[in-house]
């Protein structure tokens, strides 16, 4: 599993944000189309519906954000221990982003967990958001981009790569 950009691949499986569990909210992209996952929201958005494709609200890396992430899992460090005598996660969520759907049937906002806590690069949105644009562009455009994913993420080994590469992925599949 990996990061790229604002997608999270594992295996064969593209999301956008994090990839959810459980009754968590997510969206996955497969061949057939915009997949809405999770408790409160449900859905296939099929390709050939799909008008607009894009991503609000995502998080940009900045060096206040890096330090407030920083201060915000040191204080819930020092509250477990304070509190449950151990060290446990806070209970916090993370932070959420709106995958927007634009299709034939209307408007859709499909919330999805942001996966790199600090945010962002500027240039990871700005590539993200192009490659989803081009998810859109027609059938074959779509098929070949998402299978150049998938590939990618069967044949990866390893965390998420370092943000030059991300970047390098990105502009490979925005073409």
């Amino acid at each position: 599993m990996a990061m790229v950009g604002l997608f999270w691949i594992v295996g064969s499986d593209v999301y956008v944000g994090a990839k959810p569990s459980g009754l968590a909210p997510g969206v996955r992209l497969t061949p057939e189309g915009v997949v809405a996952l999770g408790d409160r929201q449900s859905g296939l958005y099929l390709w050939e519906d799909v008008h607009t494709l894009t991503v609000a609200d995502a998080p940009v890396k900045s060096l206040k954000r890096q330090a407030g992430v920083v201060k915000d899992l040191a204080l819930g460090m020092v509250l477990d221990v304070a509190l449950s005598g151990g060290v446990g996660l806070t209970g916090e969520d993370p932070p959420m982003m709106t995958v927007c759907v634009e299709s034939t049937d209307g408007d859709h906002e499909l919330s999805a967990y942001v996966a790199a806590a600090g945010g962002y690069s500027q240039t990871e949105v700005d590539l993200s958001r192009a490659l989803l644009s081009r998810l859109t562009e027609g059938a074959a455009t779509m098929a070949t981009t998402l299978a150049t994913m998938s590939e990618w993420g069967r044949t990866w080994e390893g965390g998420s790569p370092r943000r030059a590469e991300r970047e390098g992925l990105l502009r490979g599949w925005v073409g």
